[in-house]
């Protein structure tokens, strides 16, 4: 198990999800965990759900000022940013202002708490990114290059914020309350398909990708990589 002791970690989207089993693997770690997001509800009702007194602050990746504020105030051992909104479509059907916001939601706002966070030398930001980066979906292209270009800012953050850490974990198809808002059976049918198809014969939980988060910011030899929970899901 990874021990994180004494250390001060940050989980950008830690009020559901992946980033919430992240903030739950971590707080088990024996880290101070901090979480953020912009709903108050979903923050009150994680912060219990992980325990080990983990703190809450409302936080607006679109808003810059706030992103500084709330880094101008404290430096972590880790940061992870799982937070985004993402419309989904086909180039000629997906309109232009969705577009740019699931651009602005997963790509500019992840690149401002980057620019912003302050971090210990050693220590590790982690961005979430997705395996349609190398494997591309017809019904979902712009998907498939904001985590592309994810995944090129960790290489070239890497470079720059040496001796800090940069990672990117890059998850196939995970179940999670994304889709709670599909009808089930649909649900069901999409993720008995996906189990059938990749080689690991099944989809993957938050809490495989909070591993691989845990991974990255605990190996002191791993910086630059893009590490894949997809079940195989890039090569089937």
């Amino acid at each position: 198990m990874f021990s994180f002791h004494d250390q001060d970690v940050l989980v950008v989207g830690g009020s559901s999800g992946i980033g919430l089993a992240t903030a739950r693997a971590f707080a088990a770690a024996g880290t101070r965990v901090t979480i953020a997001s912009r709903s108050p509800g979903k923050l009150d009702a994680a912060v219990k759900d992980i325990g080990h007194d983990a703190r809450a602050v409302v936080l607006d990746t679109a808003d810059p000022v706030a992103v500084e504020a709330l880094f101008s105030a404290h430096t972590w051992h880790h940061v992870v940013v799982s937070a985004a909104q993402t419309p989904s479509g086909p180039v000629r059907q997906l309109a232009l202002d969705d577009a740019y916001a699931a651009m602005e939601s997963k790509f500019w706002g992840a690149y401002r708490v980057a620019r912003a966070a302050r971090i210990h030398d050693g220590g590790s930001l982690t961005l979430v990114s997705g395996f349609l980066s190398v494997r591309p979906s017809g019904g979902a292209v712009l998907q498939g290059a904001i985590n592309a270009a994810l995944e090129s800012l960790v290489r070239g953050m890497a470079l720059e914020f040496s001796p800090v850490r940069v990672n990117a974990v890059s998850p196939g198809m995970i179940r999670t309350p994304l889709w709670h808002g599909m009808d089930e059976g649909k649900r069901d049918a999409m993720f008995a398909a996906v189990a059938d198809k990749v080689p690991a014969k099944r989809v993957g939980e938050a809490e495989d990708v909070a591993n691989a988060i845990l991974y990255a910011a605990a190996t002191p030899f791993t910086t630059g990589s893009t590490i894949l929970v997809d079940g195989g899901g890039a090569i089937a």
